[in-house]
């Protein structure tokens, strides 16, 4: 699960690059959710990463 987050996560910041750039002001919006919705997932993966190692 923390593979796939992060890799989500580098696809978010990507796609922010390139909105967040005034490539396509439209992707802005959308990359902008994405980041902080895998920004959340990464952190949620790395909690429950360490509670279940304990």
């Amino acid at each position: 699960m923390l593979r796939w987050t992060v890799t989500f996560l580098i696809i978010a910041l990507v796609a922010a690059l390139f909105g967040f750039g005034g490539i396509a002001a439209s992707a802005a919006g959308i990359a902008k959710i994405i980041f902080f919705i895998f920004l959340i997932l990464l952190v949620i993966s790395l909690v429950m990463g360490r509670r279940s190692r304990i």
